[in-house]
């Protein structure tokens, strides 16, 4: 099951679980805003970004989002901006 990050590892913007987010094979997790300036490629595995499915409503109370934030100080040195 994806963990659902709750922020972008690259600016730290939060990520409701409805939100519009992009992930990798490993779940790096970056809003749509950072995945443009990278080109839609992580810069930790170099992986498709792709977006992230959005979990039912209905099934968030048994299955919550991940409370951990993860956040890469040097990704915005990796973006094309």
């Amino acid at each position: 099951m994806l963990e659902l990050r709750p922020n972008c590892e690259c600016c730290d913007a939060d990520l409701a679980p409805v939100d519009q987010a992009y992930i990798c094979s490993f779940e790096c997790t970056f809003c749509p805003d950072c995945k443009n300036k990278l080109a839609g490629i992580c810069p930790n595995c170099s992986g498709e970004l792709v977006r992230r499915p959005i979990r039912p409503a209905s099934k968030l109370a048994a299955n919550p989002p991940s409370a951990v934030r993860v956040c890469k100080l040097d990704c915005k040195t990796k973006t094309a901006s």
